[in-house]
């Protein structure tokens, strides 16, 4: 895993994944999913994950493959909507406080505090200042939360600007997922640019050892799936591992790398 891929790379890569083989490779890594869940119940530990991406990046479909076979009881989704008078006067990070695992559960987060990073920023929805203090103040949040013990792991799903504009497009036409429609999709394009700059200054500045980002090339829906499941399984500890489900495919997940920024990785 981390291994760089060039720009040529990233926009020739195509999957020829047929349904049943993605069925099948799914199912056997869901199992692996429920005995990493019995592992973490047993040994008090808490999980959290927290997936950043464009809109229509996936990030509803891959929560719901690692959520779906889970107990309810100690697996949380967390996907909070426009913060209230009272959030917006109380310290940024804590309307997402209540909200962090306890012990025996696994908690995602479809979006996190990223938000100041990216809508908020290109919106308008903060303050120069505010932003600027959130990316001051962000890595030591998160290293207070691995210090009292919580594993994080952070994920941020790119997809292209043709994928973006199809999939949107879609769900405004798909009468089951006419719910996701919202009045800043159009801004997501219009915006394309702006969404680039705020990613790329998140990723820069939030990257480090203690806390990652990893990048998921997410323009093909099954592959991004499949291959996040394997990078969280192989990056947590659980008895009876199937190691050799777990390789992941290293033009889908990266270590992120300043690189990216300038070689194609990252959509532009």
């Amino acid at each position: 895993m981390g291994k760089k891929s060039s720009g040529k790379e990233a926009n020739t890569h195509t999957s020829e994944m047929s349904k049943q083989v993605y069925k099948e490779s799914l199912h056997k890594l869901q199992i692996e999913l429920v005995k990493l869940q019995r592992h973490f119940i047993q040994c008090n530990e808490k999980i959290l994950i927290i997936f950043e991406g464009r809109d229509a990046a996936g990030k509803d479909g891959i929560i719901k493959r690692i959520t779906q076979h889970l107990s309810p009881r100690e697996t949380r989704i967390v996907a909070l909507g426009k913060p209230s008078d009272r959030d917006r006067n109380s310290w940024y990070f804590q309307r997402y406080i209540p909200y962090l695992p306890v012990a025996q559960e696994l908690v995602l987060f479809n979006r996190s505090w990223y938000n100041r990073a990216g809508v908020e920023r290109v919106m308008g929805f903060c303050t120069d200042a505010e932003h600027e203090e959130f990316m001051s103040s962000v890595t030591e949040f998160e290293h207070m939360l691995v210090r009292s013990g919580i594993k994080l792991i952070k994920y941020y799903l790119d997809i292209s600007k043709t994928e973006q504009k199809k999939r949107l497009s879609e769900r405004k036409n798909h009468p089951l997922t006419q719910w996701k429609v919202s009045a800043l999709d159009d801004q997501a394009l219009k915006k394309w640019k702006q969404y680039s700059a705020a990613r790329n200054e998140m990723l820069t500045r939030s990257h480090n050892p203690i806390a990652p980002w990893t990048i998921v090339r997410a323009d093909d829906k099954q592959p991004a799936r499949l291959n996040v499941i394997k990078d969280l399984l192989s990056r947590l500890s659980y008895e009876d591992k199937n190691e050799h489900l777990l390789l992941t495919d290293p033009q889908i997940v990266l270590t992120y790398d300043a690189a990216y920024l300038e070689d194609g990785v990252l959509a532009k």
